[in-house]
């Protein structure tokens, strides 16, 4: 390779989190987390009074106390698994053709960090990896709209490649596989259960193709074009072939949707229902996946881990397992590499 040829930069985008437990810090995540239009999709004013009148200054006590059972010696583990993930892929690739940085959507190190760093070094060209594995508006879209935000002030602009999902990525589905077997090798479990992260309906409806959706097990029974990118349609898929990976019975598999917030119907079923239907069903033990999330954070450790593992317990239930998160597992990294190599 010449000297002085320009590289690739490449930029891995997580969620985000407060830079700290303190309820200031909470709120201040919270504020901007929640009026980002595409999280919220209310007009400005309404959004604006509902986040900074009653959600962030009610909500941030109770979130900074739950991050709190989170935080580690190393501060947030979202951040935390971002940053080894970056460190792993780093070591694989080549880096004489590649530029690595990491950003979080809300927070710090933020994209226009990422960004600022990738174009002070004069790529020719950037990936911008979403790490949510199922597109949503909520998520991918919002991180497309930020990075084109501040791209566009830019006199230069070079290629700018997304990588908006890889539900059905050979690799992301053996990492879940494989942690999978390693939990199902100490234990036999009644129900399967694959929780993910929920939207409201009118969300999904907006995304509908040619009136495809149903929001039913109807029209996610299948993966087609007009569903390609509906979230839900996604994350059913996502079950499937996890599922079909471990060779779990059909019949012991479940897909909900979890951290539901406000009044408006949000897609369905919700995990806290299921929840009741499998104790009602005498079901003792659980497994559990987070396919949502790629990284440890607030939603799988305390929300899934601790909180509907005391929920079931408390109905009658003996066993609620969470499988863990990829984190910086050498599949994922794997999964990573041919994510950058394919879009170079």
């Amino acid at each position: 390779m010449q000297k002085n040829k320009a590289k690739t930069g490449v930029l891995l985008v997580n969620l985000g989190t407060p830079d700290s437990t303190a309820t200031g810090d909470v709120r201040k995540y919270l504020r901007q987390f929640l009026m980002d239009g595409r999280v919220i999709d209310f007009p400005y004013i309404p959004r604006w009074m509902l986040v900074n009148l009653i959600i962030a200054p009610f909500r941030a006590l109770k979130s900074a106390k739950e991050y709190r059972k989170l935080w580690t010696e190393r501060g947030s583990p979202l951040l935390f698994h971002t940053q080894d993930l970056r460190e792993k892929l780093v070591e694989k690739l080549d880096m004489r053709q590649y530029e690595v940085e990491i950003a979080m959507r809300y927070q710090s190190p933020s994209i226009e960090e990422g960004l600022k760093k990738l174009n002070k070094a004069n790529v020719k060209k950037i990936i911008v990896i979403s790490l949510f594995p199922q597109y949503a508006s909520a998520t991918n879209g919002s991180v497309v709209d930020k990075v084109m935000e501040i791209a566009r002030t830019w006199q230069i602009i070079p290629n700018i490649t997304f990588v908006n999902n890889f539900v059905d990525h050979p690799l992301f589905l053996e990492a879940w596989a494989e942690l999978g077997r390693e939990m199902m090798e100490q234990e036999q479990y009644d129900r399967y259960l694959f929780s993910y992260h929920g939207l409201p309906e009118r969300q999904i409806r907006k995304g509908s193709v040619d009136g495809y959706c149903q929001l039913s097990d109807k029209c996610c029974a299948n993966y087609t074009k007009k569903n390609q990118f509906c979230y839900r349609g996604q994350c059913f898929h996502t079950t499937r072939l996890i599922a079909d990976k471990l060779g779990l019975p059909e019949e012991k598999v479940i897909t909900c949707f979890q951290s539901r917030l406000g009044k408006d119907p949000w897609i369905k079923p919700y995990t806290e229902d299921i929840i009741e239907e499998l104790a009602k069903e005498g079901i003792k033990k659980v497994l559990v996946f987070s396919p949502a999330f790629v990284a440890d954070c607030l939603e799988t450790t305390v929300e899934v881990g601790e909180e509907y593992k005391e929920e079931f317990e408390e109905l009658g239930g003996e066993r609620w397992d969470l499988v863990p998160s990829l984190n910086s597992r050498d599949t994922w990294v794997e999964c990573v590499k041919d994510l950058v190599e394919k879009n170079t």
